[in-house]
């Protein structure tokens, strides 16, 4: 049944102009309404990049493009976006307007194409789909509208330890910089190189005409960015492993990598065991002892720390904290809140995760779009001892309410400022504890 939702913690199809700002000197052309940039520009905040945000170019399609179409208006945009910015791709991304109706925006685009220029063309009315499923759109997009330019000069599968790294999905994950950081990383500890096309840690575009290079591809999530992944095994022959949330803390990383060490050698990638055995050893050893320098002051304030936690996020983060919290520093996730829309026929396989968390307790998981309805559920909740809520900004008074702590990490966080954090990986989960932790000391007086 339709209705209205409150506090949707995504945006609609045209959001994925994001995953375009991401790339190093691309830049999203939008054919739509004035509004839809600003619209995306409001809910992450800081993400302009390149020539994001409110420096997007775009056709601010009106009534007169509602009534004799806008494909011409469209034509002068893209051109004089040549004449503006230096750029290696541009990416035309449609509105609602555009896509009810129906310019052949695809037809005009393999104009400019067929000029040499680098530009690709995706259809993003915002009636389509949300932002964490455009993300795949758009990347497929790219991968045959341009890659496939250059696929004899970059042989299928030709380099045996490179694998491309799909995660993080830029800026909906406000700690996307951080995350890609930190996979190529650990991934490099092994003695793979990771193509991770986004953000800057990448070469970019010259990065994502090598696609057809890898090997294989990892896919870090539990849903979204599984296009992607599935697309690349049809048309390049790569196949791909699947880790299914956000690898944060010990327990979690060493399984990921040794998980991506099968797999690797299943697909004959030449690694050095020992050597990736080694590294492993010494991320652990790390995380440990910082955890042993931790007992002090869990000791001193044991009896004034969060004991349960409500997280509200996407999938791959509920899963991803709720097992780390549990095992690596002892809050226990109670009523736990999936707000990224996800498909019903991956809830059941999302449920089942997060069931071998433990098998003591179990974690109510509740699949909410409507985080209205999410905090209504919370405010309604007791549990004995001092709470704990991860979530988005907006959950910040929520907090205040039910005299819980609180720690901002989804978007839109206006409350946080994040630039390279990561929470993924050893390092991510002593962050997460470090945030947590300062969180809770700031309480004191």
């Amino acid at each position: 049944m339709s209705g209205i939702i409150e506090q949707e913690r995504y945006t609609c199809a045209i959001g994925a102009l994001q995953s375009v700002v991401a790339i190093p000197k691309a830049v999203p052309i939008l054919h739509s309404g004035p509004g839809c940039g600003n619209m995306v520009l409001g809910f992450f905040e800081r993400s302009t990049g390149y020539a994001g945000g409110s420096t997007s170019p775009c056709t601010n399609f009106s009534e007169q493009e509602v009534v004799f179409g806008g494909i011409q208006r469209l034509r002068q945009i893209i051109t004089n976006t040549y004449k503006v910015l230096d750029t290696d791709l541009q990416v035309v991304l449609t509105g609602c307007t555009a896509g009810i109706v129906g310019d052949d925006v695809r037809g005009l685009v393999a104009e400019f194409r067929a000029e040499g220029r680098p530009i690709v063309a995706v259809e993003t009315p915002g009636f389509k789909c949300n932002n964490f499923e455009s993300h795949s759109l758009v990347v497929n997009a790219i991968i045959d509208q341009y890659v496939s330019l250059f696929e004899e000069e970059n042989p299928v599968r030709s380099e045996k330890n490179t694998v491309n790294l799909w995660a993080s999905l830029p800026y909906q994950d406000p700690f996307w910089k951080g995350n890609l950081g930190e996979y190529k990383r650990l991934l490099e500890g092994l003695g793979l190189k990771a193509q991770v096309l986004f953000g800057p840690k990448s070469d970019g575009v010259a990065e994502w005409k090598k696609i057809p290079r890898a090997n294989f591809n990892i896919l870090v999530s539990p849903w979204y960015g599984r296009p992607i992944v599935e697309h690349l095994e049809e048309r390049y022959g790569q196949p791909y492993i699947q880790f299914p949330h956000l690898p944060i803390g010990a327990n979690e990383t060493e399984r990921f990598l040794r998980e991506v060490l099968t797999f690797a050698a299943e697909q004959n990638a030449e690694i050095n065991q020992a050597d990736a055995e080694e590294f492993i050893r010494r991320e652990r050893e790390a995380f440990y002892d910082e955890i042993d320098n931790l007992a002090t002051f869990l000791l001193e304030f044991r009896y004034g720390l969060p004991n349960h936690v409500h997280i509200l996020h996407d999938a791959g983060y509920v899963l991803g904290l709720s097992k780390f919290l549990l095992h690596e520093v002892g809050i226990v996730p109670k009523e736990q809140f999936v707000v990224d829309n996800t498909p019903e026929n991956v809830q059941e396989q999302i449920k089942a995760e997060l069931k071998t968390t433990s098998d003591k307790r179990e974690i109510p998981l509740i699949f909410e779009p409507d985080a209205g309805k999410a905090q209504e559920a919370i405010r309604r909740i007791s549990h004995k001892g001092r709470g704990l809520i991860i979530g988005s900004g907006w959950d910040k008074e929520l907090a205040r309410e039910k005299n819980y702590d609180f720690l901002s990490a989804s978007a839109p966080s206006p409350y946080r400022l994040v630039l390279t954090t990561n929470y993924v990986g050893f390092s991510g989960g002593l962050r997460v504890i470090e945030d947590i932790y300062d969180a809770v000391l700031a309480t004191y007086r």
